[in-house]
């Protein structure tokens, strides 16, 4: 797939006239519909005034190659963990009503169990052992405290979500390493979890996790590794089509 061109059939094509003429020269053509210029992402040339103009220091910085597929992978990450913080405040949510309506909760659930009794013994499922039930139980000897301090535990975590969902949307370095820390701290809890059963959510949850630590280490050099900052930021800087128009003017020097 061709992700520039995916990108500028969604958001159209960004182009740019410099200051400079021998790069000008480079990025324009004449046609018989007049002036097309070169777009800064998919590398076409559209007919047309140039959308901006100026030094070509001052130009848009929009990803091309290899770069813009990394942005399409990190905002999709950015919207996997905005969706776990909504379910997280649901979660939180949850527990509060539970704290401040346990008592009638208690009575439905002991007027209510009795019947799904005959039902489950038809179907070969022991109620009693129901990991559902089992929790509700332990959840009604929880003190109101214990409650409340597990759904500002609940919600804290939903925020850091909310907060790794923005830096990664955002494309910001400090979004990547706060996603890395973030994700690798709950990376026990995870693996612990699935020491005590395994379900396709919880392998599923840690493969996503495990990959986004991974990819986000290798492919954004974090914590030095590849080079660190330097080398992405060089790297970052020869995907642009105005870098390399630029190197290649020099070199024709």
């Amino acid at each position: 797939m061709d992700w520039a061109l995916r990108s500028c059939s969604w958001h159209g094509h960004e182009t740019y006239a410099p200051d400079e003429p021998e790069l000008r020269d480079r990025l324009c053509v004449d046609t018989a519909v007049g002036e097309s210029w070169r777009c800064l992402r998919c590398g076409n040339f559209v007919p047309g005034p140039a959308s901006g103009s100026g030094p070509a220091d001052h130009a848009p910085e929009v990803p091309r190659g290899r770069l813009l597929r990394d942005r399409i992978v990190m905002r999709a990450l950015a919207v996997e963990r905005l969706l776990r913080a909504l379910v997280l405040f649901a979660g939180a949510f949850v527990i509060i009503r539970f704290r401040d309506d346990r008592g009638s909760i208690r009575g439905r659930v002991d007027a209510e169990l009795p019947l799904l009794r005959p039902l489950a013994d038809q179907i070969g499922w022991n109620i009693d052992d129901s990991k559902a039930v089992q929790w509700l139980d332990k959840a009604f000897v929880l003190s109101e405290t214990t409650l409340m301090w597990i759904a500002v535990a609940v919600t804290v975590y939903g925020l850091s979500q909310v907060i790794e969902a923005v830096g990664l949307w955002a494309m910001k370095r400090w979004g990547e390493y706060f996603a890395v820390v973030a994700t690798s701290a709950f990376l026990p809890l995870e693996i612990y979890e699935l020491t005590e059963r395994v379900t396709v959510l919880r392998v599923g949850l840690l493969a996503i996790n495990l990959a986004a630590v991974v990819w986000l280490i290798w492919s954004k050099r974090l914590f030095g590794v590849r080079g660190g900052a330097a080398a992405y930021h060089a790297e970052h800087s020869a995907e642009s089509l105005l870098t390399v128009e630029r190197a290649a003017v020099s070199g024709a020097r």
